[in-house]
């Protein structure tokens, strides 16, 4: 398989979508960090039982009509219909994608089954309370097997299920055009592709549709500093700063293709385990362990796009315990994100990439560049998270059990500091100011606006900004 980066890591330009063999998420420069072939929608005959409760499960149902979890009977529903289907996981398990394709649809069942209670009181106006804290083995071995098999925890996660690997095309030939895109699995009203939730899964999905010329950028970028070819250097910044201009202009379309104020409906389905008031103890995983058991919920930190450019361009943390949940995210991502992302981050500080960057005026506003594109990116989630989640929700825990107030920041307070720095260094350099003082200005403007925001609503929740 041709690599992108001969250096060391194998960075697929072919995907080999008809190889069963390989694992679903491999990264590649023509589909960046999505699977490597359309995700799989149809199961084998023997799991009709588990597609059966699945297509019953959402509040709204293909057909229009309500479905298991609107008349809150999922639960009994799973107990009396769904047998352990762990004999027909082992007949396919060299089938990867299909695997994937598994743990997708086990994840979505275990998110729903443990989340229904809560949902029900959340209809009612009442707080979450407790989740179901038993996971029943008919959904407990599955779900841990194909998680084992397709390189995943035991819980739904933001790529191999809630996003990336849940989507399928209506018309092949069109690609991956937004209007072209359906969810498979949903919780909500999401099998309709106008409403919220589709909107807020496929904006993402869109997203991510840039990645393929971010990957690629960051591989040339770095293959031109090892080799000390500046030209080839540039021109793999300048692709990462054009790819996140793209993901940055699909991101701000989430305003109009999911409503703020439709979210917390369907967020309650996709909240994880760990530090979360519905399960203060974990999750027992009936057959699988008889000790509780935590993970993360799904969480857009599990993405790999903005990690790939704090890796490249070093970008330096705070030694915060919000940065502790940053390093804990990395897991939660498929094998060969994670890889490719650590691979990045030892490449880029072994062969200094930051500080050959700083050598040349041009890399340098290159480097400011991209940096402000991940400072977009952070901003507008942090905008997102303001009006869909804080000024909707008093519970204090985003869906993968971060605190919701402080988290985002830590990182965005990060990256506007790291501008500053680096831009207060060149304070003469022409071309630098001529490229990037517009946007420095904002940075400057940013700093000031999320401190006081950042203050505002830790004073009006009671938190503690550290």
């Amino acid at each position: 398989m041709p690599s992108a980066a001969s250096s060391g890591f194998n960075v697929l330009r072919d995907t080999r979508p008809e190889d069963h063999t390989l694992p679903a998420f491999m990264v590649s420069t023509t589909r960046g960090f999505l699977p490597r072939q359309e995700p799989v929608v149809t199961l084998p005959v023997e799991f009709d039982a588990l597609e059966s409760v699945l297509s019953r499960m959402p509040i709204k149902t293909a057909t229009g009509a309500p479905g298991l979890l609107a008349e809150f009977k999922l639960g009994e529903t799973v107990l009396k219909e769904l047998p352990d289907l762990s004999s027909a996981i082992e007949k396919y398990q060299s089938d990867l994608p299909l695997m994937n394709a598994l743990y997708r649809d086990y994840s979505f069942l275990a998110s729903a089954y443990l989340l229904e209670p809560c949902h029900e009181r959340f209809v009612r106006g009442e707080p979450y309370g407790l989740g179901r804290q038993r996971l029943p083995s008919s959904i407990a071995r599955p779900i841990a097997r194909v998680a084992e098999l397709a390189g995943f925890k035991p819980f739904m996660e933001y790529a191999g299920s809630y996003a990336l690997f849940n989507y399928r095309l209506v018309e092949p030939s069109k690609g991956l055009e937004y209007s072209n895109l359906r969810l498979i699995r949903a919780f909500e009203h999401g099998l309709d592709p106008t409403s919220s939730e589709a909107g807020f899964v496929l904006v993402h999905v869109d997203m991510v549709k840039q990645s393929g010329e971010l990957v690629e950028g960051a591989a040339d970028a770095i293959e031109g500093c090892t080799a000390h070819d500046r030209a080839a250097f540039d021109s793999g910044l300048a692709k990462v700063v054009s790819a996140m201009k793209k993901v940055n202009k699909v991101m701000d379309g989430m305003w109009n293709k999911s409503k703020p104020n439709d979210y917390v409906s369907f967020r309650t389905f996709i909240f994880g385990i760990t530090s979360q008031s519905m399960f203060p103890h974990g999750v027992v995983y009936e057959g699988v362990s008889d000790e509780p058991l935590s993970f993360r919920g799904e969480s857009g930190a599990n993405d790999s796009m903005i990690p790939l450019c704090d890796n490249l361009l070093q970008i330096p943390m705070p030694n915060t315990p919000l940065t502790e949940i940053l390093k804990d995210f990395r897991s939660y991502r498929p094998g060969n994100h994670r890889e490719f992302l650590e691979w990045v981050k030892d490449r880029s500080m072994s062969i200094k990439l930051r500080e050959y960057a700083m050598e040349e005026e041009t890399s340098t506003a290159l480097y400011l560049q991209i940096l402000n594109q991940v400072r977009e990116f952070r901003w507008r989630h942090w905008c997102f998270t303001r009006e869909y989640i804080l000024k909707k929700t008093a519970h204090p825990t985003a869906t993968g059990g971060s605190p919701i107030v402080t988290w985002l920041p830590n990182q965005l307070q990060a990256v506007l500091d790291h501008m500053v720095s680096i831009y207060e260094k060149n304070p003469d350099k022409p071309h630098i100011k001529a490229t990037c003082e517009d946007i420095m200005q904002t940075a400057y403007h940013q700093q000031d606006n999320l401190r006081r925001e950042v203050d505002k609503y830790c004073r009006e929740r009671n938190v503690n900004k550290e």
